[in-house]
């Protein structure tokens, strides 16, 4: 699954165009749009408009209504390729809605661009900072200050068989713990006929992507934290090399037809036992729970690099943000503060199967009797894999970087490129990009 970086930093000059802005509840010309009961309207967009997350979020939302006689909150649903370019525009015309979901890694470039409210003047009477895991609340800041309330993240683990384990005598309470453990357990795992294979062992670009594992080999960012471009390195250069021993082991042919069926979600081979091995987001385990009940499977972190090099894996995530010019920013935050409080977060978290960024509400999740024991094992991985779980927010000085990155290492992988030629040609790109952005 790859990073969804998502910063529309470019359309702010073709925002003004933009037609669909239709639907908010307040404006900006107003600044005490209130209701029949005297309350002050703000408008919260998001995008959840599944039959699962749709009822859940409204029903925080009427929760909160419900719990003072100040503020309401209408929600307006938009899908997930319209919100934040509809959000640009909103923002360029002067009429944003009040409060955003956007997403985590972008949040200090949205504050750079003026697109997202300094949250210091809040934070200076109220902080809220402790309530969250360090590393979403740093994702928040630029130049120190947040410009966004972490609510919800997520982290990479791995999902291993069984039953299947046992048939080649691996021992299903012991999964890989490094990557020669994972190619070892692969091998033992895989069982071929003829040229097709009846079981993969593992294949490490399925669920998450080279991207991940970079991360997971040495710790490192793409940037230092001093923004130096750190593409090109000798970790970088064997982690690639090393996934693309996996690629020839088992061939375009039957890695592009296991694909097929991966993305078919309910087909996903790993419910039929003909995948043994399987990296994703604990979320992954809804999908067993609804199409595979029976798998008897165990859930484990990301294998180390190497023994003691840590169990690195990586996360992304969303947070509730105060458009700049919104209208009522003190009512805003007001309800961000309800949004990221010990309940809300916690009836999300249960109510989603979703790892959720204040801790106190995650931990309480974990316990809940509301999950089945195989959830409730899943979901406290979710939650303990957190202290190895990285951000990777995108730097001021290189937005969107990983559209220079990623088509190179494509190359590489298409085998138009060595891996040196692929991460040599990436650090280049990015330092350009870097350099312009800084002058």
């Amino acid at each position: 699954m790859k990073k969804k970086r998502l910063f529309l930093i470019g359309l702010m000059g073709s925002a003004l165009t933009l037609s669909g802005c239709a639907g908010f509840q307040t404006s900006n010309n107003d600044d005490n749009a209130v209701n029949e009961d005297g309350k002050t309207v703000i408008d919260f967009w998001t995008f959840w408009g599944s039959e699962i997350r749709r009822p859940v979020i409204e029903q925080i939302i009427a929760d909160f209504n419900e719990s003072q006689d100040e503020i309401e909150v209408k929600h307006t649903y938009l899908p997930f390729g319209d919100i934040w370019t509809k959000e640009l525009a909103a923002i360029a015309a002067g009429d944003p809605p009040d409060v955003v979901i956007n997403d985590i890694n972008s949040t200090a470039l949205r504050g750079q661009e003026n697109q997202a409210m300094n949250l210091s003047e809040f934070l200076e009477e109220d902080d809220i900072s402790d309530r969250f895991y360090p590393e979403l609340w740093n994702a928040t800041l630029h130049e120190g200050d947040s410009y966004g309330i972490p609510f919800n993240t997520d982290t990479r683990v791995l999902f291993y068989n069984k039953d299947a384990f046992e048939e080649v005598g691996l021992d299903p309470e012991k999964p890989p713990t490094t990557w020669a453990e994972l190619e070892e357990y692969a091998e033992k795992l895989d069982v071929k006929n003829g040229n097709d294979y009846e079981r993969i062992g593992f294949y490490p670009r399925w669920g998450i992507d080279f991207d991940v594992w970079m991360l997971n080999s040495d710790g490192q960012n793409y940037f230092d934290e001093n923004n130096n471009v750190q593409i090109d390195t000798a970790a970088n250069l064997e982690t690639l090399e090393w996934l693309k021993t996996w690629q020839t082991r088992y061939g375009d042919n039957v890695i592009n037809a296991y694909k097929a069926q991966i993305d078919s979600q309910q087909g996903n081979p790993f419910f039929n036992g003909s995948l043994a091995m399987y990296a994703i987001t604990p979320t992954f385990y809804t999908q067993i729970r609804d199409y595979a009940e029976d798998l008897n499977f165990g859930v484990a972190p990301l294998p180390e690099f190497e023994s003691g090099s840590g169990h690195t894996s990586w996360g992304g995530g969303f947070v509730a943000e105060i458009p700049e010019g919104a209208a009522n920013p003190e009512a805003s935050f007001e309800f961000i503060k309800y949004l990221t409080d010990v309940d809300a977060q916690e009836y999300w978290a249960v109510q989603n199967f979703d790892n959720v960024a204040n801790i106190e509400a995650a931990e309480k999740a974990a316990e809940t009797d509301e999950f089945t024991d195989d959830g409730s094992m899943v979901y406290q991985m979710a939650v303990d894999n957190m202290e190895y779980t990285l951000l990777t927010p995108v730097p001021v000085v290189a937005p969107d970087f990983t559209s220079y990155i990623n088509p190179n290492i494509e190359e590489f992988f298409l085998g138009s490129m060595t891996a040196k030629e692929a991460l040599a040609k990436s650090q280049a790109e990015v330092e350009s990009l870097v350099e312009k952005n800084s002058q």
